[in-house]
């Protein structure tokens, strides 16, 4: 089978020959005019994807799962359509638990048409920019989430939402509040969930362990599989603790 980076190599060099391509790979309609430098798509990318890297990016790339253009001088470039290629790629680890071969295969299938169900591209035919990372602060995630200030504060002091320095909350805070909001309407409060945050960090200790024989080395094929190990190993302990304490309610009906 015809990979997508394959694919769309193709379909840019039928374009450079000024031949229409038989079929324009996924996501159709979308600028494939490659003008973004590698950190032009990690800040596009890095409000949604925090983990997001050079060396992921590149790792994805190997995979044959994107096709930068490379300038004279070996800079890689990137199109909006890239981005959203590697938008479709980010999501399915993170929501859908797929491992790469997989959602390569359903790459290849939404480029050949064969998918009629796949997401929208997110960005304007053309576009190339995204805003930038936000500076999420107590302040901020309560306006957001509609929280009072008093309960983000709570959240912190608890240990439930990390800081980064200063008055900055770590990402994913908003959908922590948004989490611990509601389960604060059955009277389960911040340091109730302090064991969560302790427990959580000892998974992540353990992926870290993991993978930690990759992150050593030089090479950004290396990290990028360490980083995309990471992802796959941490959403198999999800949902490992959700089967559990499904289970255990379960038992409790």
């Amino acid at each position: 089978m015809t990979t997508g980076a394959a694919r769309d190599r193709g379909s840019r060099h039928e374009l450079d020959a000024g031949l229409e391509p038989a079929v324009e790979p996924w996501p159709r309609g979308i600028s494939r005019q490659a003008t973004m430098r590698i950190s032009d798509v990690l800040r596009v990318l890095g409000a949604e994807f925090g983990s997001v890297s050079h060396s992921k990016l590149r790792f994805l790339e190997e995979q044959g799962l994107i096709d930068p253009v490379r300038t004279p001088s070996g800079y890689r470039q990137y199109s909006p359509a890239d981005v959203e290629r590697l938008r479709f790629v980010l999501t399915e680890q993170r929501d859908s638990y797929l491992p790469l071969k997989v959602i390569k295969e359903r790459l290849a299938a939404m480029d050949a048409g064969e998918e009629s169900e796949h997401p929208a591209p997110r960005l304007a035919p053309g576009g190339s920019a995204a805003p930038a990372r936000r500076r999420w602060t107590v302040a901020s995630v309560a306006d957001v989430t509609g929280a009072e200030p008093a309960f983000v504060e709570d959240l912190v002091r608890a240990g439930v939402l990390q800081t980064e320095g200063g008055d900055r909350l770590a990402p994913g805070s908003v959908d922590v509040v948004r989490i611990a909001s509601a389960l604060a309407e059955y009277g389960i409060e911040p340091r109730h969930l302090r064991t969560f945050r302790t427990a959580a960090d000892r998974q992540v200790a353990l992926v870290d362990q993991v993978v930690a024989p990759l992150r050593s080395q030089q090479s950004s094929a290396a990290r990028g599989q360490a980083a995309t190990m990471a992802s796959e190993i941490g959403e198999l302990f999800t949902r490992l603790h959700a089967a559990w304490v499904r289970q255990g309610v379960d038992e409790l009906a």
